[in-house]
């Protein structure tokens, strides 16, 4: 099956790298205009490149997600450049590790305003566009198994991550009762080779001097053995935007191996 999301537009947060790259080449392969957006500029230029030279669409804008002047003016720039908007990737996230006993208030409040904060001002400023196409929506908010389970060393990142999950429901369900047809669910990914455990990787192993060792890590701790890859979360992100999934809303989309089922 292709085009799947044939002549729709989508917004990816944190498309630069990651999972978030492989939602943005996933989605335009499958017939999406993808605006990808991000503050690593070069990496993200590299991503639209990649996409255009593969035959599909999209383009990047400099984007800080806790800023939100800045989510008012890439919503303006897509409702100008396309004249609607039919998915929103609320993808950008860091992690940041260590006991909570020694986590900084400023490392805090940095994770909460980009995990969070920028989910928040995704959701507020892209329903409007969303809304006036009169079409409906996908919304799909990247959150993480942990989200769904505590971890040692890992209570700021788990916060904001359940604190995505049920933001992600409670938006669902007023989207439900305005009757707007826009769908909103989160995505919960398991132990998947991406940058962010350059610093998660300090936290789940305290003295290491590198990232852990995914494979080994998954082999203790994934029920299936093995680490996932963006794409395995893309092909989850593109069936909770195609139609395939219309009714479904409020949901999480796990995707970890087995891991959380341990």
């Amino acid at each position: 099956m292709s085009g799947r999301v044939e002549g729709k537009v989508a917004l990816v947060t944190g498309g630069a790298s990651g999972i978030g790259r492989g939602c943005a080449e996933k989605l335009a392969a499958e017939g999406a205009v993808v605006v990808v957006t991000d503050i690593q500029d070069h990496l993200g230029a590299e991503v639209v490149a990649g996409i255009k030279a593969a035959g599909g669409k999209a383009e990047y804008l400099h984007h800080n997600v806790t800023d939100e002047a800045e989510w008012v003016s890439v919503i303006a720039a897509i409702k100008a450049g396309h004249g609607r908007l039919d998915f929103l990737v609320n993808n950008a996230g860091i992690g940041i590790g260590g006991s909570v006993l020694e986590m900084a208030l400023a490392d805090w409040q940095r994770q909460i305003a980009i995990n969070l904060d920028g989910v928040f001002l995704g959701v507020k400023h892209s329903i409007p566009l969303m809304r006036a196409s009169g079409e409906g929506g996908s919304i799909v908010n990247m959150s993480s198994v942990a989200g769904l389970k505590g971890s040692a060393n890992m209570a700021g990142y788990c916060a904001t991550k359940g604190g995505v999950r049920m933001f992600t429901k409670s938006v669902a369900m007023e989207c439900a009762n305005a009757r707007d047809g826009i769908r909103v669910n989160s995505v919960h990914p398991g132990i998947i080779e991406t940058p962010i455990w350059i610093t998660v990787g300090a936290a789940t192993n305290p003295g290491a001097n590198a990232p852990p060792d995914l494979d080994a890590l998954s082999a203790m701790a994934v029920p299936m053995g093995v680490k996932g890859y963006p794409e395995d979360i893309a092909n989850g992100v593109l069936w909770l935007c195609s139609s395939e999934s219309r009714y479904v809303t409020g949901q999480e989309l796990v995707i970890d191996g087995g891991l959380t089922v341990r």
